[in-house]
């Protein structure tokens, strides 16, 4: 099964959970980066590590399939 086809099936409910909590981890580091606001850098780099994180995290979930156990 090639990854387009697994992103095609149906995804189990534990990782639909898991690629929405993925995507709001992602939302909120990548909001924090694009701050107008000048915030301390340490805060910046956190935010990065969120941002690649909930990619990550979202990306691992969406192709996750259940396994036919014929």
């Amino acid at each position: 099964m090639n990854i387009l086809e697994r992103a095609n099936k149906p995804t189990p409910k534990f990782f639909r959970k898991l690629r929405n909590i993925g995507l709001t981890v992602a939302a909120i580091g990548t909001t924090i980066i694009a701050s107008p606001v000048a915030l301390p850098a340490i805060l910046v780099k956190i935010a990065g590590y969120l941002t690649v994180a909930g990619t990550v995290m979202s990306g691992v979930s969406q192709v996750t399939v259940k396994r036919d156990t014929n």
